[in-house]
C-alpha cells in the first residue's frame, strides 16, 4: 500500500510539473490577455494532405506549445504514428477514435485524452460525424508515422 501511495504521489508530481511547464511557456510568450474563440467562428486551416484542419487559438503549432481547435473529417484515418510532444484533447463534437496496444477508445463530447510524446497510437474521426476537439501540446506539433 505504501508503495502504491508513493508511486501515485510521484506520478501526480510529474503530471503537475509537465502541465506547469506548458503553462509557464504559454504565459511567458506575452499571453497575458484573455482569449475567447468559438469553434463555429474559428478560422480553420487545412494542410495539403486533407482530412484534418486546425484553428490556432494561442501559441504556434509549428514552433512550440499551443492550443487549437482541430477537426477530423468523417472517416479520417491518421494511421499509426507518434508525436514528439505530449498532446491533450477534449472532444467538443463527434468522436475522436483512438487505438494503441492497450485497446480502443471512442472519445466523445466532454471527454479527455492525454497522449504522451513518443507513444505509438492510431487516431481518426467517427465515420459519420468526424470529430471536433480542443487540443493542447507541450511543444511543436508533429505527426511521425510509426515504423
Amino acid at each position: 500500500m505504501k508503495r502504491l501511495t508513493l508511486v501515485l504521489g510521484l506520478l501526480g508530481m510529474l503530471l503537475a510539473t509537465g502541465l506547469g511547464q506548458t503553462q509557464k511557456a504559454a504565459t511567458s510568450n506575452h499571453m497575458k490577455s484573455v482569449i475567447y474563440v468559438t469553434a463555429d467562428k474559428a478560422t480553420f486551416n487545412k494542410p495539403p494532405t486533407g482530412g484534418v484542419s486546425m484553428a490556432t487559438l494561442w501559441g504556434d503549432p509549428d514552433k512550440g506549445v499551443h492550443g487549437t481547435f482541430t477537426k477530423f473529417e468523417p472517416g479520417y484515418d491518421a494511421g499509426m504514428h507518434t508525436h514528439t510532444s505530449d498532446v491533450w484533447i477534449v472532444v467538443i463534437k463527434g468522436a475522436y477514435l483512438y487505438k494503441d496496444d492497450a485497446g480502443e477508445k471512442r472519445v466523445g463530447p466532454g471527454e479527455f485524452l492525454r497522449v504522451p510524446g513518443g507513444h505509438k497510437h492510431w487516431s481518426g474521426g467517427d465515420k459519420t460525424e468526424g470529430a471536433l476537439f480542443y487540443e493542447e501540446a507541450s511543444g511543436k506539433f508533429d505527426t511521425i508515422p510509426a515504423k
